[in-house]
């Protein structure tokens, strides 16, 4: 077992592991750790706790020590910093003609190095704008292409829920969001409705899609037929998150029913499936 707490350097970003040491360290903690980028400035998240050896990757980096009050005024001033290098930046992407635009900027804590996070359409020559922000900041300069769902996590926004993106409040790391998502939750599949921000599918698609998968595979098969209330239908609809079924009779009516209250499910050779007695049925 290896004692470990959790980091995270920015709202809603990921969580990293960190070796605390000998130090009394608790969740809420502001820490400074030593990490492949240079010494930075976190919170910690996940207190200390055991875990097994295989769950993390070792060695881990240690927590240095906690955070100072002269540390956070640094932090505040590295913000500072970073707005000016963002104006300073867009100006040399002009003089370029660079065809590339801006996201953010992001100083290391210990200023070694200033990343600069763009987008582009595809591939972008910055070897010559790379030399003159080098000789403006002189110190390391990295430039960073980023993807349409990283720009919205990092400049946030308002979805069509109208609600904080999810991405920049709480999702750590994206995951993968498939349209077959948004068909099994019987939703539009219109573009326009289940795409966010970023054009991209949803982040929430994916959020009660194992639940729907379950409900699913309780529910009968559309087109498959059944007796409710003495009569045969063919069920035209399943509606998962209610448990429901649209099911049309013989002269064309159309009835929603609860699962529970289908008599039987009629099969192909003729034969029927009764129904199990809900447990929880008084006349049972």
């Amino acid at each position: 077992m290896i004692n470990i707490v959790g980091v995270r350097f920015k709202q809603a970003g990921k969580i990293y592991y960190f070796d605390p040491a000998e130090l009394e360290v608790q969740a809420g903690a502001n820490v400074i750790v030593e990490t492949v980028r240079g010494v930075e400035f976190g919170q910690v998240i996940v207190g200390p706790r055991l875990v097994p050896d295989e769950k993390v990757t070792q060695p881990l980096k240690k927590v240095l020590r906690l955070a100072t009050a002269e540390d956070e005024v640094q932090l505040r001033e590295n913000h500072e910093k970073e707005q000016k290098a963002f104006g300073i930046c867009q100006e040399k992407i002009a003089k370029h003609n660079l065809e590339m635009k801006l996201v953010d900027v992001e100083y290391t804590f210990d200023r070694s190095k200033i990343i600069f996070y763009f987008t582009a359409d595809g591939r972008v020559d910055f070897r010559e704008l790379v030399k003159d922000l080098a000789t403006v900041f002189k110190t390391r300069i990295e430039l960073r292409q980023i993807g349409v769902r990283d720009e919205a996590k990092m400049l946030g926004g308002l979805g069509p829920c109208g609600r904080p993106l999810c991405c920049a409040t709480f999702l750590g790391e994206f995951e993968p969001v498939s349209i077959k998502m948004a068909k099994e939750q019987n939703l539009s599949l219109n573009p326009v409705k289940i795409s966010g921000i970023c054009s991209r599918l949803m982040c929430c698609l994916r959020y009660e899609s194992s639940s729907y998968r379950d409900t699913k595979a309780d529910l009968p098969l559309t087109g498959s037929r059944v007796r409710v209330d003495g009569r045969e239908g063919k069920i035209v609809e399943t509606h998962q998150a209610k448990e429901s079924l649209l099911v049309q009779f013989g002269d064309g009516s159309r009835k929603e029913v609860l699962l529970a209250e289908v008599e039987e499910i009629l099969l192909d050779n003729g034969a029927s499936e009764k129904k199990s007695p809900d447990p929880g049925d008084k006349n049972v």
